[in-house]
Formats: C-alpha cells, structure tokens, sequence
C-alpha cells in the first residue's frame, strides 16, 4: 500500500512540477518569443483549459477500463506534452503543447485518488487522497524551485525536459508498484455523466473553481511582485517558491486531517484562511520578510482540496470516477481564473499586489457558493424532496 501511494504520489510529483515552475519563469518565457508577461501568462491558463477539457472527456471514456492501465496512459502522455513543450519553437506552439499536457492531469489526480481511497481505511479516505496529493505539494517545495533553477540556469526549456523525464520514471513507478485490478464492465459513459445531473457535484464544484481561484492570481505572479515590490532578488525567487510548497505541504496536512474530522466545516475553515491570506498579502508586501510570511500563508490555502476532493466521492454516487477527476477540472478554472483575473488587475495599472485583492474577491464568492451548498445539505426532509 505504501509503495502504491508512493507510485501515485511520484505522479502527482511530476504534474506538480510541470504546473508551478512555469510560474516562476514567465519572464524568461515572455523574453524569448517578445511577448508581455500578463500575455505571457496564457501558457498557463492553456493548460488550465488542457486540465478542464481533458478530465470530464478521459474520465467517461475510461470509466469501463483497469485504473492501473488508465494511470500509466496518462502519465505517458504528460510525459509527451511536457516534451513537447521543451522542444515548441513558436509561441503557438507552446500553448498548444501546454494544452496536451493539460489533458492527462485532472483525470489522474482523480484516478489516483479513487485508487488511494479504495486502499484506505472509511475513515481515513482524506488522509489517504492527502497522501497522493502529498506529491503535489512537494513539488512545489523541492520540484518546482529546482524546476525553476535549472530553469533560470539553463533556460525553461530544461525545466519542462527535467518534467518530462519525471514522468517517464512514474511510469514505470506505476507498472511496478501500483496492483492489478480489473476493469469495471458494469460502469458505462451514461453512468458517469449522472454526476452531471447532481446540484451538489456542480456547487462543489464551484467552490474549488472560484474559491481557490485567488492562489492562482496571487502566484501565477508572484515572480514580479517579489523583485519589484518586495525587493527580493531573482536569485532567491526559487527559494520564496519553496516556502510556498512548505505551506502546502502543511495545508495538505491539516486539510486531510480536519476532513476526516468534520468535512464541511473544514472547507468553511480553509475558505476563512484563505481569505485572511490574500488581504494580508495586499496590504503587507513590501519587504522580503513579509512576503516570506505571505507566500507561505497562501500555500497553505491548499487546506480546502483534500476535503473537496472527499466531498466530490460522497456527492457523485455511481459516477466516482468523473467525479474525481472534475475537482482537478474545476481546480484548473481557478487557475485559468485567477491567471486572467489577475493579469487584467495588472494590465489595468492597479499594480503587482492588487492580485492579493482579486484573490480575496474570488474567496468571498467562493464562501456564498459553500453557505449555498450548505444550506441546501439542510435537514432530512429537504434532502430527501430533492433525492
């Protein structure tokens, strides 16, 4: 069991490095094919879409198949968009690269988490899908920065070629490690879109895309805010991405853990956090201390996936499957979202930190689409009039 989630987390690893260190490298990006950085920011929100397309459209399709030989599809063509996307030569190219990156990624964290969850313990479901997710976070603690490095280094070609060998590797992590199992024949594409027909999976829905929009907006950016606003030097940017990944890292702790506790209250909690994390981060970003502090506060906004990810199981009946690949799906609109949102806060003259102000915008919309999913959870009487 440990060797299987190490497999699956080593997954997680590799996606986690591929969508966070481009992040740090805009700038490089921008220069070499003469565009602006807000424009250049469209690389990720190509991937975002890439996530959003690709977990609906692979989860239904592959919903009858062994999730073992699903996994390793996947990951094989992550490793090739990544590729793909060392060798573009135009910057069409690379969007449309980072497109087919995108593709495999939500229906493999949902594959990933449906694998980890069927291991575990009912109880223990959160910390289980915390655990696969845990390769995510360090990514962005170890992964990302080095990504970054080499990538400063010897320019972000290299950091997509390092992604792509990760991949590789998982793969074969995946073929050794991750058991056997057999193909559903009884799930079918008509089942799996019944997800679709559920208020519940759709306002769960909602609350990843727009509330956990604001950690896409505030670091999509990151890179200029810390040299032009809080003084930090381009040299110790990767250094400020691993405190991020270490406020992750304990984000996916806590998160995994206050889900197996109490589940609702603990998006509410980790929604309330992040919200405190984004104004903070508007009004206190003027020297390098407090931007150490700020970083590390909105990493640890990744709190309130675990519990997404666990509600999204409990919500979608038959249609597990697309179900858990549609929260990487609504997690990759925040990240389009907040991409957008943030480089027209930009554009517009507000200034590298207004992106902590549209983040806390997005959190507050996040909290009216929880209350609302809350209340309709209501009393017994209601849940069964709506059942």
């Amino acid at each position: 069991m440990s060797l299987a989630e190490f497999a699956l987390a080593a997954g997680g690893f590799g996606i986690g490095t591929g969508e966070f260190a481009i992040m740090g490298l805009l700038p490089q990006v921008a220069d070499d094919f003469s565009v602006s950085v807000p424009s250049s920011g469209s690389v990720i929100s190509a991937y975002a879409i890439g996530v959003v397309v690709g977990a609906p459209l692979i989860a239904v399709l592959a919903a009858r198949f062994s999730r073992r030989d699903v996994l390793l599809a996947l990951m094989a063509l992550f490793a090739l968009g990544n590729l793909a996307s060392a060798v573009a030569d135009s910057f069409g190219l690379l969007i449309l690269a980072r497109f087919l990156a995108g593709l495999p990624h939500g229906a493999y964290f949902g594959v990933a988490a449906l694998v980890a969850a069927g291991m575990a313990a009912p109880n223990q479901r959160a910390r289980a899908i915390g655990r696969v997710m845990m390769g995510l976070t360090v990514a962005t603690l170890l992964g990302t920065p080095l990504a970054a490095w080499f990538g400063q280094a010897l320019g972000w070609r290299a950091a997509f070629g390092i992604v792509g060998a990760i991949s590789l590797l998982t793969v074969l992590l995946t073929w050794v490690y991750v058991p056997h199992d057999k193909a559903n024949a009884a799930a079918t594409p008509l089942k799996e879109l019944g997800a679709l027909g559920k208020v519940q999976v759709w306002l769960t829905l909602g609350i990843c895309a727009v509330g956990c929009g604001g950690m896409f907006t505030v670091f999509t950016y990151i890179t200029p805010a810390l040299t032009e606003v809080a003084g930090v030097s381009l040299a110790a940017v990767p250094i400020m991405l691993s405190v991020f990944g270490a406020g992750m890292i304990l984000g996916n702790i806590v998160g995994s853990r206050l889900a197996d506790w109490s589940l609702l209250p603990a998006i509410g909690l980790a929604l309330g956090f992040n919200l405190f994390a984004y104004v903070l981060f508007y009004f206190t970003m003027g020297n390098p201390v407090m931007a150490a502090i700020n970083i590390f506060l909105i990493g640890g906004g990744f709190a309130v996936v675990p519990g997404i990810q666990t509600r999204l199981m409990d919500v979608a009946g038959e249609a597990q499957t697309l179900a858990a690949a549609l929260s990487h799906s609504a997690f990759n609109i925040a990240n389009a979202l907040g991409a957008w949102l943030g480089g027209a806060a930009i554009a517009a003259g507000y200034g590298w930190t207004s992106t902590g102000l549209v983040g806390a915008i997005l959190a507050v919309a996040g909290f009216g689409i929880f209350f609302t999913s809350v209340f309709l959870e209501g009393t017994p009487a209601r849940r069964n009039a709506r059942s």
